[in-house]
């Protein structure tokens, strides 16, 4: 079996996301079925029961226009043994399914298509990106996909997507019901895919928006606690820019094979038109990244000029208080020879020259804007 590399990065070091869709469990996760259609001329229909990954590539195989699809809700080690069984999958595939924490990326071996891509969604009261990674395997007749965090695209459980669960989700249900689409073969139901995820990150970027409008406002109120917010939604989008910077490379890898392995002109344009709602969606984070840049050294700047202007009030009674302080320092020396301490206006001439030096300074401070 050939292998081919053109994934969003040449080596196949391990990306270790800063936050996963789900904290990985301890134990061994627990069984969930997965879900398998057999589709017949655009048709979808349930698998019958008991089929296994073997019987669907078997109806795949038996015609031309029948396809099977499989969605791996949350993958175990049994499940993708019997897939990659089945399927006949390289090595090094089967370790990329059975461990995951993988940056988005294409990969073909011989006539198998490997796709990593990763989903996101923004918990406002968080202010967080949550990063949802699944797996994609194409071959002729047959495509499944694996959530590898055990959630859908938009963070619902994939657990939950019973029978019933896939007839209701807009996503899962736009894709089994469109006939056309299916009828152009797995390839099709990828790039559905792929349209769905990138369609996904809209309503992210509407909510990092909210806030960044917020924090603008904040950083002019005063606010000293603006800073660490700033920082927070900075690496939020910071996040968001390496899943669509690292997707969009693999759409470019997808394009570049369009001649190689003769892709459906009606397939290339579906596949420019999710090229096109990235691209906007990464200037979007582009933009909101530099703004925060922008925000953060306006909020430094307000912050300067705060202390600035405590620093000019503490130096300003400072000096009203140490002119006091050298009158009682003067006559605190206790000479011998002071005529003064024997004075009697010594002592109302001491007390008049604090008062008069004070309210001196404080009437030079006030007009300077120093008090």
């Amino acid at each position: 079996m050939t292998h081919e590399d053109t994934g969003a990065t040449p080596s196949r070091r391990r990306d270790l996301l800063r936050r996963r869709a789900a904290a990985a469990p301890q134990s061994a996760p627990a069984e969930v079925p997965h879900l398998t259609r057999y589709v017949e001329d655009g048709r979808p229909s349930p698998a019958p029961p008991g089929a296994s990954v073997a019987d669907g590539l078997r109806f795949a195989d038996s015609a031309d226009d029948r396809m099977t699809m499989s969605l791996y809700p949350r993958p175990t080690e049994p499940a993708v043994r019997e897939l990659a069984e089945a399927w006949d999958l390289h090595p090094l595939v089967v370790e990329d399914l059975l461990h995951a924490h993988q940056r988005p990326k294409l990969e073909r071996y011989g006539d198998i298509l490997f796709l990593v891509v990763r989903s996101a969604w923004y918990v406002d009261a968080e202010e967080d990106v949550v990063l949802g990674e699944f797996h994609v395997l194409v071959r002729p007749g047959a495509v499944a996909v694996l959530c590898q965090d055990g959630r859908w695209i938009d963070g619902t459980p994939a657990a939950g997507l019973d029978e019933e669960a896939v007839r209701a989700d807009r996503t899962v249900g736009t894709l089994l019901a469109d006939e056309h689409l299916l009828r152009l073969g797995p390839e099709a139901v990828a790039y559905r895919l792929l349209d769905a995820i990138v369609d996904g990150y809209a309503p992210v970027l509407q909510g990092v928006g909210i806030d960044k409008e917020q924090i603008e406002r904040q950083v002019f109120s005063g606010d000293a606690a603006v800073a660490e917010r700033i920082y927070r939604l900075s690496q939020e989008v910071i996040d968001m820019q390496h899943a669509t910077t690292s997707l969009t490379e693999v759409l470019e890898s997808l394009r570049a094979g369009f001649a190689k392995y003769a892709v459906a002109a009606e397939l290339q344009a579906y596949l420019q038109d999710v090229s096109d709602h990235l691209t906007r969606a990464d200037a979007r984070v582009r933009e909101y990244r530099e703004a925060l840049g922008q925000i953060l050294d306006v909020n430094a700047t307000l912050v300067a000029q705060r202390q600035n202007e405590d620093m000019k009030k503490i130096s300003g009674w400072a000096a009203i208080l140490f002119a006091p302080t050298l009158v009682a320092a003067v006559y605190g020396m206790n000479f011998d020879v002071m005529p003064e301490l024997h004075w009697a206006f010594g002592y109302p001439l001491a007390v008049g020259l604090m008062l008069t030096f004070s309210v001196v300074l404080y009437v030079v401070f006030k007009r300077g804007r120093w008090m």
